[in-house]
């Protein structure tokens, strides 16, 4: 099941924008962008999306501590899935610039043949659910389960023979991520959205549609007036 995960993460390089923040005499602080040697002056501070997050509470002390071990889990298994949503953007576009299929076969393999080499040691640290969050993690970020991706990127018989073994350890790698109509998948949201907001976790925009207040509204909201309408 680790090597399967392994063959996910591919390699991507990063860029960014100078700024440089300058001051003028009269104390107000201008920002200025530069632009291939040219300075804009900006007099507006960019600010990110800020979402308002309900206090969180427990039904009992064992529901708080399993939403703790969940926690920890998530916060040290999404970097490992974000990183694989990037390199497989990475690869997609690589290969599609390549047009000889033996050059593909070669380019993926050699891939491969890297990222093992470099994330195995990590993964094989990885326990049971951790192997599970990652698979569903995956699929969160790139849309894709990891079964297909394995699919796609070996062969089909290949991928048929890693989701076997892996349900030998209780893994499935067909598994999607679905907050939903799965409570724990809704937790795992849940911590995603604290933790990106608390600098954490970098935020990676999920490759399925998600509304966080939606769902909160359904496992919490919705889940108390049926609870209430059962009592009565």
């Amino acid at each position: 099941m680790r090597r399967v995960l392994i063959i996910v993460v591919f390699c991507i390089p990063f860029f960014g924008l100078a700024q440089a923040p300058e001051k003028d005499e009269d104390t107000t602080e201008v920002t200025y962008l530069i632009i291939k040697g040219d300075s804009v002056p900006r007099t507006t501070i960019d600010l990110d999306e800020v979402m308002l997050l309900q206090k969180l509470k427990f039904d009992s002390r064992e529901d708080r501590i399993r939403y703790l071990i969940l926690r920890r889990k998530t916060i040290k298994v999404y970097p490992y899935a974000k990183l694989a949503a990037e390199r497989l953007d990475s690869l997609n576009k690589r290969l599609a610039k390549i047009t000889s299929k033996s050059d593909r076969r070669r380019y993926t393999k050699m891939i491969q043949k890297y990222i093992e080499g470099e994330f195995s040691e990590k993964l094989k640290k990885f326990t049971r659910t951790e192997g599970q969050i990652l698979v569903k993690l995956i699929y969160r970020q790139t849309g894709i389960t990891t079964f297909d991706l394995v699919k796609e990127l070996r062969s089909g018989w290949r991928a048929f023979w890693y989701n076997t073994t892996a349900s030998m350890f209780d893994i499935s790698l067909k598994e999607k991520f679905d907050p939903w109509n799965n409570k724990e998948d809704y937790l795992i949201e849940d911590i995603l959205e604290r933790n990106f907001q608390n600098g954490i976790l970098k935020r990676q925009k999920s490759a399925i549609p998600i509304d966080y207040y939606d769902l909160t509204n359904k496992w919490l909201h919705n889940g108390r007036d049926e609870a209430k309408k059962a009592e009565k």
